[in-house]
């Protein structure tokens, strides 16, 4: 098992060992902070228990969040307006948010154009979503991608590693999990790509020492491109 904690721990060996490189939530956070003005409107599209929201709500004119998951959203620790919604179905009015924020969300959508049409509705222009997500080229998505053919075995499987609640273990899709697939997903959902960052991580096989190593070494012959995270910025234009 690999609960939290530990592959925190192999997170600060590892960015030790490669200076310069930060985890996605780190990179995350940054890019979320210099976006968020104080009299930003900011929207979380996937809201759940709270997220990254958490840490600059305070510091804008308006947060809010949406979910399909109620229970989630019922167990929110922060006093952030919410509602449970579907990312296609937002019931919200038109040009309202200066930015929006899908963080481990495109993963889990069927249909991720419809869900991108509706963020480019609610953003003002100019407005910007920013998204992390895993790239589907990356050897361990390509791994649980073939587990989803037992939806049920993988919902057993990642929690029993990972220490993670099955219930927080949803259906995931991958289909807007590449630079290619979320560029051209944009273009027809009337946003335009502005930045995207493919972060390395190696961790997430971390279950200890050798095979820590093993896993840095695969990750360094990787092509950079299939890196295991996809942290980007998406703008609608005005």
């Amino acid at each position: 098992m690999l609960p939290l904690d530990r592959q925190e721990r192999y997170r600060r060996r590892y960015a030790q060992e490669q200076p310069g490189w930060a985890t996605s939530g780190a990179r995350l956070e940054a890019r979320v902070r210099a976006a968020a003005f104080p009299s930003a409107r900011v929207l979380d599209i996937g809201a759940g228990r709270g997220g990254v929201l958490e840490l600059i709500w305070a510091d804008v004119a308006l947060a809010v969040g949406v979910d399909p998951d109620l229970a989630s959203l019922r167990e929110r620790r922060a006093p952030i307006p919410a509602a449970q919604a579907w990312g296609d179905r937002l019931p919200l009015v038109d040009d309202q948010f200066d930015l929006a924020l899908a963080v481990w969300v495109f993963e889990h959508l069927a249909e991720p154009a419809r869900t991108l049409t509706e963020i480019a509705r609610v953003l003002r222009p100019g407005g910007r979503l920013i998204f992390l997500t895993p790239n589907r080229f990356h050897p361990l998505i390509r791994a649980n991608r073939v587990s989803q053919i037992w939806p049920d075995l993988q919902r057993r499987i990642v929690p029993a590693l990972y220490a993670r609640a099955a219930d927080d273990t949803f259906r995931v899709h991958y289909r807007a999990n590449t630079v290619a697939e979320i560029v051209d997903l944009a273009a027809r959902s009337g946003l335009r790509l502005e930045s995207m960052d493919v972060i390395r991580d190696p961790t997430y096989l971390a279950f200890g020492d050798i095979a820590y190593a093993v896993a840095c070494r695969v990750e360094a012959l990787l092509p950079a491109s299939w890196g295991v995270h996809l942290l980007g910025v998406l703008a609608k234009p005005g």
